[in-house]
């Protein structure tokens, strides 16, 4: 009998010494003290890890889609090129199909992840990792959207040589594919984390890339005044006029950097509603 409640002992956690357990320190006097934490993870570093996270995960899945959204592009600018009337139209439905692609990338798929992460609970994961949540959420949209980046650059070859645009400066798209997809993926997982379904989320995200369809590759001026205004208020609108100004033979580089700094502003502002939102869906 006394050495079976010696064996219990050494299984109870109330008999181990306070000493030994971790975050408890023993002090001369005798009284006890909680070890000082770790330091809290820095921005950067767990920034870093949820984009390798991420690209890692979403390279196999996400790859089929990403030809999905370049062909649709590349189709869009076939069927265009029998009803484009001038050099102007010209520009902005090759600036407009190759932002299509971010759009559909950053903008619908993202929705639809952040979506199903938090109908999943997904999200309680990330909860529990020491990270901050601007980290995750940003990780997240700079994972989606760096799978733009090569068909981004085909969709745009193809519609200069389709339509006899120079390719002069397309190295602009180095600004116009960060800035353009931090605005529209912001939005995009404000859609899904917000959405009280994932089908609702699935909705926005395919909604939002129907508008930057429509408005972003239909010539402005062929747009009635109200529709206009609608295109001013979507951000990839901006992105699609910094591209398209460069086709020129002189572009107005003012122009050109004045509407990548709207999509930079409205880039701060989306990730920051969708950091917001995803501290909110992760309480709940």
């Amino acid at each position: 009998m006394e050495r079976g409640r010696s064996e219990e002992e050494q299984l109870d956690v109330s008999v181990v010494p306070a000493e030994v357990l971790p975050g408890v320190t023993a002090l001369d006097d005798g009284a006890r003290t909680e070890a000082p934490l770790g330091p809290r993870a820095r921005l950067w570093p767990s920034l870093a890890a949820v984009y390798r996270a991420q690209l890692s995960r979403a390279r196999v899945a996400r790859i089929p889609l990403l030809f999905v959204a370049t062909f649709q592009s590349v189709g869009i600018m076939i069927m265009m090129r029998g009803v484009v009337d001038d050099a102007d139209e010209a520009r902005a439905v090759v600036a407009g199909a190759t932002v299509l692609v971010v759009a559909f990338v950053a903008l619908n798929l993202l929705a639809q992840y952040f979506g199903q992460l938090r109908a999943s609970g997904g999200l309680d994961h990330y909860a529990t990792l020491p990270v901050p949540p601007a980290a995750v959420v940003l990780g997240a949209a700079g994972a989606y959207a760096s799978f733009t980046v090569p068909g981004t650059v085909v969709t745009a070859v193809f519609g200069c040589v389709l339509f006899g645009l120079p390719l002069t400066h397309l190295w602009v798209l180095a600004a116009v594919i960060p800035l353009a997809g931090a605005a529209l993926a912001g939005l995009g997982a404000a859609f899904g984390l917000l959405a009280p379904r994932p089908e609702l989320a699935t909705l926005l995200g395919q909604l939002g890339m129907s508008a930057a369809l429509l408005l972003g590759v239909l010539p402005a001026d062929r747009m009635p005044g109200v529709v206009q205004c609608a295109r001013d208020l979507l951000p990839s609108t901006y992105g699609v006029e910094a591209l398209a100004r460069t086709f020129g033979g002189h572009p107005d580089w003012a122009f050109v950097l004045g509407d990548l700094a709207v999509c930079a502003a409205v880039g701060v502002a989306s990730l920051a509603v969708a950091t917001w939102a995803y501290r909110r869906a992760a309480v709940r």
